[in-house]
C-alpha cells in the first residue's frame, strides 16, 4: 500500500489585500456566512498588511475576546500612522479577529457562542468562530516568525498589567519567548499554560514555532491611560526586540518580574451562588491557606458567609470584576516568582 497524505484543509475564506505584498495594505479576510438575514453575505475580518525590505514577519492579534480593548487600540494606532519605510520586514495586523464578539463587547461570539480562544487549530467547515481560527491556523501563522496577542481581563476579571509567557517544551523556543516578553516592559511578566489547554492562539503559534508574546492589560470591561500606555510601548519595544523597528527597547524604571501560575494552585473558584468579598489588593502577597474572601448570600441572610483560601504562595495577580459569581466561577489568581531557569 501506498504513503497516504494528508490533503489540505479547503476553506471558502477569502483576503480583498495580497498578504504577500509590499507597502500599507488594508482591507478584510471575507469568509462567506449565510445567517437568517443574509443570504449571500460574509463575515468581514479587519486585516492589514504593512511589509518593506528584509527581516521578520510578526502578527499582531487584537479582539481575540471581544471585550478586550487595549490590544484593539493600539492596532488600530498602527494601521493609522505607522511609515512603512520605518518597517524592516512584515507586520500582519489584525485588531478585530472575534469580530462578532468586539462588536458587540462580549467575551464569546454571540454568533455561535463559541470562545474564540478555545477554538483552535479551528475548522474551515465548522462555525464562523472555528472557520477564523482555522484560517488563523492554515494561512496566517505559517507566514509569522512571531505572534503579539494583546489580551486584557475583559469583563470578568482585573488583572496587573503583564506580558504573558506561552511555555514551549524546546529550551531554546521558551527562552526566546521569555526574552521577547521582558522586551515589553510590563511591571511584570508570567508563565501561564491556560491550565494545559492547547486550544489558545498562543499555543497554537507556539506549536507553530512563532517567538509567542501574549499580554494582560488590566480589565474589568475598561480601558485606563496607563494600560494603553503600557501596552503602546511594549509592542514598539517588542517590533525593535525583533528587529522589525529601529531604535532601543525603553525599559521600565524597575525590571520586570518574571513571575509563574503554579499550576491549577493558583486558581481560587467560587463555591457558592452570591457576592464575592475579596480581602486583598493586586499585588499583595498571600499564603496558602490564607482567607482569600468571603461570598455573601444576601437573598438568604441567615446563610453564613463562604471562606475561600489561596492554595499557593505568591501575589495576588488577579482578582473577580464584578464580584457576582456562580459555583466554578475564577475569583483571584496567585502568581509566584518563576522557579525555572532563563538559559
Amino acid at each position: 500500500m501506498g504513503t497516504r497524505t494528508t490533503p489540505p484543509r479547503q476553506s471558502t475564506a477569502f483576503t480583498t489585500i495580497d498578504l504577500d505584498a509590499t507597502g500599507r495594505q488594508a482591507g478584510f479576510v471575507m469568509i462567506p456566512h449565510s445567517p437568517h438575514d443574509d443570504a449571500w453575505g460574509a463575515t468581514r475580518i479587519p486585516i492589514a498588511v504593512i511589509g518593506n525590505g528584509n527581516g521578520p514577519t510578526v502578527i499582531l492579534e487584537g479582539g481575540n475576546h471581544g471585550d478586550e480593548y487595549e490590544g484593539p487600540i493600539v492596532i488600530g494606532e498602527l494601521i493609522r500612522t505607522l511609515d512603512p519605510a520605518s518597517v524592516s520586514g512584515r507586520l500582519i495586523l489584525m485588531p478585530a479577529n472575534n469580530v462578532h464578539a468586539v462588536m458587540a463587547g462580549r467575551r464569546t461570539s454571540p454568533v455561535d457562542g463559541v470562545n474564540y480562544n478555545r477554538s483552535f487549530p479551528g475548522d474551515p467547515l465548522a462555525s464562523i468562530t472555528h472557520q477564523i481560527s482555522a484560517f488563523m491556523t492554515d494561512e496566517i501563522f505559517p507566514r509569522g516568525d512571531a505572534f503579539l496577542d494583546l489580551h486584557s481581563g475583559g469583563s470578568s476579571l482585573d488583572i496587573t498589567p503583564t506580558a504573558v509567557i506561552e511555555p514551549s517544551p524546546d529550551r531554546d523556543h521558551h527562552r526566546r519567548n521569555i526574552e521577547a516578553a521582558l522586551a515589553f516592559g510590563a511591571p511584570a511578566a508570567v508563565i501561564i499554560d491556560n491550565m494545559g489547554d492547547p486550544r489558545t492562539a498562543t499555543a497554537t503559534a507556539c506549536r507553530s514555532e512563532l517567538v509567542t508574546v501574549a499580554t494582560e492589560m488590566g480589565g474589568g470591561g475598561t480601558v485606563s491611560p496607563n494600560t494603553v500606555a503600557i501596552c503602546r510601548r511594549g509592542v514598539f519595544n517588542v517590533l525593535k526586540h525583533l528587529g522589525v523597528l529601529e531604535g532601543e527597547v525603553e525599559r521600565p524604571d524597575q525590571e520586570p518580574q518574571l513571575l509563574e501560575l503554579p499550576g491549577e494552585k493558583a486558581y481560587v473558584f467560587a463555591s457558592t451562588d452570591g457576592v464575592y468579598e475579596p480581602f486583598h489588593r493586586h499585588g499583595e502577597e498571600v499564603r496558602a491557606g490564607q482567607t482569600a474572601g468571603h461570598i455573601h448570600v444576601p437573598w438568604n441572610p441567615e446563610h453564613e458567609p463562604e471562606t475561600l483560601e489561596y492554595h499557593a504562595d505568591g501575589i495576588l495577580y488577579a482578582r473577580r470584576q464584578p464580584c457576582r459569581v456562580k459555583p466554578g466561577n475564577c475569583c483571584a489568581v496567585v502568581a509566584a516568582p518563576y522557579s525555572g531557569s532563563l538559559s
